[in-house]
């Protein structure tokens, strides 16, 4: 079963958007799912840095 997603609305700046289409048409992948993927990371990033 696919975890639940929800939609939201976000605003980036024109270079930030430029570049993350950028690496999200070299991986085939979606917009949406490679800021998930990206996200996803920098969460478990961050969770690591606190519980080592």
């Amino acid at each position: 079963m696919k975890p639940l997603k929800s939609k939201v609305s976000l605003t980036l700046d024109q270079p930030v958007l430029e570049k993350i289409q950028k690496l999200a048409e070299q991986q085939d992948r979606s917009l949406s799912s490679y800021i998930n993927l990206v996200l996803r990371a920098h969460l478990e990033e961050l969770e690591h840095k606190t519980n080592p």
